[in-house]
């Protein structure tokens, strides 16, 4: 930088509509069209109940991000809050969190199209080259507008709500469901408001040996009951993964301490009444035919559950294809800029700091990230997987956001201290109900991000 000149600031643009509009497109994404399925899987007709739970963790973790966010309207999120407010080795543990959950999330983006798109023996290479794909693109600098996220956003609610409607009507008019004794758990046919086995239908396998197994234990009981919501609710908690990024618009919204958090809670409002309708309508559709649950398109084969196929079909896979490739190509330049940043600051290797003078872009960082996310659609056995590993890293990244917003004082605490106790136990609750293997390479991935910092520093004495 030149002698008298200032650091560059981003303009003041965005008001309260703009801003409730980026939430709801990054919270209105692939989640949407899968979560719900393998709630109703793990928690049979308490599904609803299990989006509840989420949305007021997510409400929690949110109103805690906005707090941060107006006292330092700056880049990097929770990684930068953590530093400023607990200490640099908090701030890392939030940015090695988001690499690792928010990595997961990308694959699971691209498993989630491959789902709606093509048989299960391509799905897995299908996802990858979508993938490859994207972060091509990303290298090259060209990344998605505000224009097409509205796009993007518009095409996935319309998706969802015309899904909605069709279902809906296939319930009035009496269509084929599952019935009782076709669907997972052995629960009974649509609109009756019975509570299967906990652990039922395809997620099932997913928790196999993990902490909440015990839950087997007290199938019909309370344990169990309740182990089974919170499984499910860990799994939700995916769908409303998104509603940070409005807080790190600091910089670019109008009267920042005033409009970031009440378009954290509009969007949230708007996305949690959808969540829970949905979540309602499935429930009434019933369960899914098979022994298999409802699948990782849960919408499609609701839709085959009521008898409406051929253009609905077309409708939620466009919907669903529009939501998680918009989401995968944000998300993998979110990563790219979140381990520019560490690197930056030596907590990733200063390598991945370079950025690409043509493009302009951390292209080394960027490919880091495909290629991480490459892997992780190879080895996961599955997109449940995929989720699961999602959430113990953004989960764990909110629960730093907590801690760090309860050490604000004065003008800055905009809300009270219980939120962020409350979302703080939420976090700690729903990470331990996620499988035991998932924690298990969580926590060892957690591990050797801190040793590396570890010896890093010690290097450096």
């Amino acid at each position: 930088m030149s002698p008298g000149t200032s650091p560059a600031v981003l303009s003041r643009r965005l008001g309260l509509r703009d801003a409730v509009v980026i939430g709801l497109a990054s919270m209105i994404g692939a989640g949407a069209f899968v979560s719900l399925g393998a709630a109703q899987d793990l928690a049979g007709s308490l599904a609803p109940a299990a989006v509840l739970v989420a949305a007021v963790v997510a409400l929690c973790n949110a109103t805690s991000t906005a707090q941060l966010a107006a006292q330092h309207p700056a880049a990097g999120g929770t990684y930068h809050y953590g530093r400023e407010r607990l200490g640099p080795w908090w701030g890392f543990l939030a940015g090695w969190c988001f690499v690792i959950g928010k990595t997961a999330s990308c694959a699971a983006m691209a498993l989630v199209v491959a789902a709606y798109l093509v048989p299960e023996p391509f799905q897995r290479t299908v996802a990858a080259l979508l993938v490859v794909v994207l972060t091509a693109v990303n290298l090259v600098g060209i990344t998605r507008t505000a224009a097409l996220a509205r796009v993007l956003v518009a095409v996935a609610l319309a998706a969802l709500v015309l899904t909605g409607v069709r279902l809906l009507a296939g319930i009035v008019a009496g269509g084929p469901t599952g019935g009782a004794g076709d669907g997972a758990g052995g629960g009974a046919g649509a609109g009756t408001w019975e509570v299967p086995g906990p652990l039922a239908g395809q997620a099932a396998g997913l928790w196999d040996g993990g902490f909440a197994a015990v839950a087997g234990a007290g199938e019909g009981g309370a344990l169990g009951i309740v182990l089974a919501l919170a499984q499910a609710a860990a799994l939700m908690f995916f769908a409303f993964a998104g509603y940070a990024r409005v807080a790190t618009l600091g910089e670019e919204v109008v009267e920042p301490r005033r409009t970031i958090p009440r378009a954290i809670l509009l969007a949230l409002a708007a996305v949690g009444a959808l969540y829970l309708v949905l979540s309602v309508v499935l429930v009434l559709v019933g369960p899914a035919p098979g022994e298999q649950g409802w699948g990782p398109a849960p919408f499609r084969a609701a839709l085959d559950a009521v008898g409406a196929g051929g253009v609905w079909a077309v409708v939620v896979t466009v919907g669903a294809v529009a939501a998680a490739s918009g989401a995968l190509l944000a998300l993998v330049a979110g990563i790219s800029r979140t381990v520019l940043a560490m690197s930056r600051e030596r907590d990733l290797p200063p390598v991945l700091a370079h950025v690409s003078p043509r493009f302009s872009v951390p292209q080394r960082a960027e490919a880091a990230a495909g290629i991480a996310v490459v892997l992780l659609v190879l080895l996961a056995s599955d997109v449940l997987v995929a989720i699961a590993a999602s959430s113990f890293g953004v989960l764990l990244y909110y629960a730093v956001a907590n801690l760090a917003a309860l050490t604000q004082t004065g003008q800055w605490r905009l809300f009270p201290k219980a939120m962020q106790w409350l979302g703080l136990a939420g976090c700690v609750l729903l990470v331990a109900a996620l499988p035991g293997r998932t924690i298990v390479a969580g926590l060892v991935l957690v591990a050797l991000g801190l040793a590396y910092r570890g010896l890093v520093l010690a290097a450096r004495r």
